[in-house]
């Protein structure tokens, strides 16, 4: 089975899931979304950061590239990963790659660091913008630069693999 794991990493978190998931699947391709040239492959992973809870721009347009594959999709946001932006994050994505009559086998995501010149244009934000920073907000902001951690990493390493048996038992 031929299989890629295609990322977009702004801050690097996006890409230590990559990495990550590539450690339980050596035999994948790896390649940054800029790197891909083809889609011929088996089992595509897609990766990449959020922004207005779906893929950012770059992973977006792959995406949208994307027909009749099996597919998994991964990525990392700032918003811890129970809150309803993650769950909106997951459908947006999921419906995104249903579109293109792909088959969404699963998805992994976690926590992960802020870029600091959002965070900066945050702090601009007068306090009765929806954005602007609050106390909760910042704590969150810290709570993220710790991710993706030892734990966060385990558990993709276990996500690909899920895959894969997934893959398997559907033969």
């Amino acid at each position: 089975m031929k299989i890629l794991i295609t990322y977009s990493s702004q801050t690097g978190n996006t890409q230590k899931i990559a990495k990550s998931i590539h450690s339980a699947i050596p035999e994948a391709d790896i390649l940054s979304v800029s790197e891909i040239i083809n889609l011929d492959y088996d089992l595509i992973f897609i990766g990449g950061w959020i922004d207005r809870a779906t893929f950012d721009e770059t992973t977006l347009t792959l995406a949208k590239q994307i027909f009749d594959k099996n597919v998994a999709y991964f990525f990392t946001l700032g918003a811890y990963p129970d809150s309803d932006h993650a769950k909106d994050c997951i459908n947006n994505i999921k419906n995104l790659l249903k579109e293109n009559n792909n088959h969404v086998i699963g998805g992994y995501f976690c926590q992960g660091a802020i870029a600091p010149k959002l965070i900066a244009w945050f702090s601009t934000l007068t306090s009765d913008h929806k954005m602007a920073p609050s106390e909760e907000r910042i704590k969150r902001w810290e709570d993220a630069k710790s991710h993706p951690n030892k734990e966060d990493l385990k558990k993709s390493k276990e996500f690909a693999l899920s895959i894969l048996n997934k893959l398997n038992q559907n033969k």
